[in-house]
């Protein structure tokens, strides 16, 4: 029986108190007005980037613990897409604007998920060293594609033509999601993550990796799905009582 590596989940239990709090400077501050969470959100906006990576990066490293991650990959697409409909469609007739998401982390970490699920027997051939090295370097070339650019290349504006574009990585002018991580290059972070999955899977790591260091943390990381599902109702919610005092 492998042993749990604790410190999988306390670092992801960290980066989704930090998501959570990010989310709710952002909500607090552009939704309902409050200059504080608007100032908060802008000091700590340069943290979010590489906080989501380390998320998205542990989640590629548990999908190499998981059974089933086709089914698990399934189900999390469905809670992604009821997402997407409460805050397409119910939010605005809520007064509630700009809150909507269209293709945000639970998205991508789905359909990563189901992906890798297919193509798991192809690229776990490669040596995971090669294979993390490979996947870094595309998701560092691929990072701007967002802006237009691929290294100092521009790209044309033909190919950022729509909502399935954007889901790839190439928005449209005018295209917005309060919650927003594309295809590429975010992807290619989640296969780093399953290179080193593999790697642990198949070497111990150093002790430590398997203490538990903090074991709130620890907790938390085991639930960062359902603290990710509740974290924007009740954000949502204390944003309402508060405006009305």
């Amino acid at each position: 029986m492998k042993k749990r590596i604790h410190l999988i989940d306390e670092i992801r239990g960290l980066a989704i108190i930090l998501m959570v709090f990010y989310h709710g400077f952002y909500l607090l501050g552009y939704e309902f007005g409050f200059e504080l969470m608007e100032k908060a959100q802008r000091f700590f906006e340069p943290l979010q980037p590489p906080f989501a990576c380390l998320f998205i990066l542990i989640s590629g490293m548990s999908f190499c613990f998981s059974r089933s991650n086709l089914k698990r990959g399934l189900k999390l697409l469905a809670i992604a897409l009821g997402f997407t409909g409460v805050t397409v469609f119910l939010l605005p007739r809520l007064g509630i604007e700009e809150a909507e998401i269209h293709f945000g982390i639970l998205h991508l970490l789905s359909v990563s998920m189901l992906v890798f699920a297919l193509v798991r027997p192809l690229l776990q051939r490669i040596d995971e060293r090669v294979g993390f090295a490979v996947f870094a370097l595309l998701f560092f070339l691929c990072y701007n594609l967002q802006s237009g650019q691929l290294l100092w290349f521009e790209l044309p504006r033909g190919i950022y033509a729509n909502e399935l574009t954007a889901v790839l990585g190439f928005p449209p002018r005018g295209y917005y999601s309060a919650d927003y991580f594309p295809l590429f290059p975010y992807i290619f972070m989640f296969v780093c993550g399953t290179y080193l999955g593999k790697y642990a899977t198949r070497k111990p790591l150093p002790a430590g990796f398997y203490k538990v260091h903090c074991a709130p943390l620890a907790a938390v990381g085991r639930k960062t799905l359902i603290i990710y599902i509740i974290h924007w109702p009740i954000i949502f919610l204390l944003g309402l009582i508060i405006s009305k005092i």
